[in-house]
């Protein structure tokens, strides 16, 4: 009963008991950060706001997927128009896990720093046949236009050496948000042999923002998602599941209060395309998450070929 309860501080979840409400979407382009010739930004972080800025980081680079890119960020007062910083992140030492690209960041906020999750692959995605073997580090600063210094545990997220784990294959697409004075790391894995359409979500969870990252012995927490979109709903966890999965979980939002079990509250229509969120309650241990409001993901042009940009989704929550 709690959790039903807690579950249904999620606006319109009473509905959604019956009869599964739908939650909306509409779409914003953005200035800085949006359509241009010849460059791919794609995979966007959560956003958080440090003063009056608003902070992002995304992959970018020249091609469409993120298996050739670094890690830059982008700052604006609204949500809207934005200014592309710099680099916040280069590529690893060549031959190293993370010497072929960096990319897919997400922020932690932690102990008065900022903690730069991302993912790296030691494979060139030019030399055919390409097959990721993605790890997730960290890098830490003191300022979120950083400088950025590389952990020593890195990658704190490996992919499993058991091969029937879900995640044997890779790891990717960290998200954090803090739980009872501990750092939760959502994250998706594949298991060797399964295809993009297989991957699953897990849960490492670490006693200090740099880690050492344990990976939970519930995973794999949810049977599917190709992006990983989670932040802190009232004691629980919420979780935006797009269409990668069984049809019995794709483009839903699913919540869990021990951040374990999940159960569908939600279903959603034209969802974020690996989206991140403005989640001001995610690294608070509050206990008073509310839902997401707004966001940023890989925009969409219909009827125009274009390398991956960024764009704004803001979230209609049914009644």
């Amino acid at each position: 009963m709690q959790a039903c309860l807690l579950a249904c501080s999620i606006p319109g979840a009473m509905a959604a008991e019956k009869s599964t409400a739908t939650v909306t979407f509409t779409r914003t382009a953005l200035s800085g950060i949006g359509v241009e010739d010849g460059v791919m930004r794609r995979d966007p972080s959560d956003v958080i706001k440090v003063g009056k800025q608003y902070y992002v980081w995304y992959s970018k680079g020249t091609i469409s997927p993120g298996y050739d890119a670094t890690v830059w960020y982008a700052t604006s007062e609204d949500g809207v128009a934005w200014t592309e910083k710099g680099e916040a992140l280069a590529k690893g030492k060549e031959g190293s896990w993370e010497g072929a690209s960096v990319f897919t960041p997400n922020i932690l906020v932690a102990e008065g720093r900022y903690w730069l999750f991302y993912t790296g692959t030691s494979r060139s995605f030019h030399e055919k046949p390409f097959n990721p073997d993605s790890k997730i580090g960290v890098a830490v600063s003191d300022s979120p236009d950083g400088p950025w210094e590389r952990v020593p545990g890195n990658p704190v997220i490996a992919n499993s050496d058991d091969n029937d784990e879900f995640d044997s294959h890779l790891v990717d697409d960290a998200c954090l948000i803090v739980r009872g004075g501990k750092y939760w790391c959502y994250y998706k894995g594949r298991q060797q042999g399964k295809g993009p359409g297989q991957t699953k979500m897990g849960v490492a969870i670490a006693e200090k923002p740099g880690g050492p990252y344990i990976k939970s012995e519930h995973n794999p927490v949810i049977g599917g998602n190709h992006e990983v979109l989670v932040w802190a709903q009232g004691t629980g966890v919420a979780a935006m599941i797009g269409t990668t999965g069984p049809k019995d979980l794709t483009n839903s939002v699913q919540y869990s209060e021990d951040g374990f079990r999940f159960t569908k509250t939600h279903n959603i229509k034209s969802g974020p395309w690996a989206g991140g969120a403005y989640r001001p309650e995610a690294f608070t241990d509050s206990n008073q998450g509310k839902p997401i409001k707004w966001g940023v993901e890989i925009g969409r042009v219909k009827g125009k070929k274009t390398l991956p940009f960024i764009g704004r989704y803001d979230v209609k929550w049914p009644e």
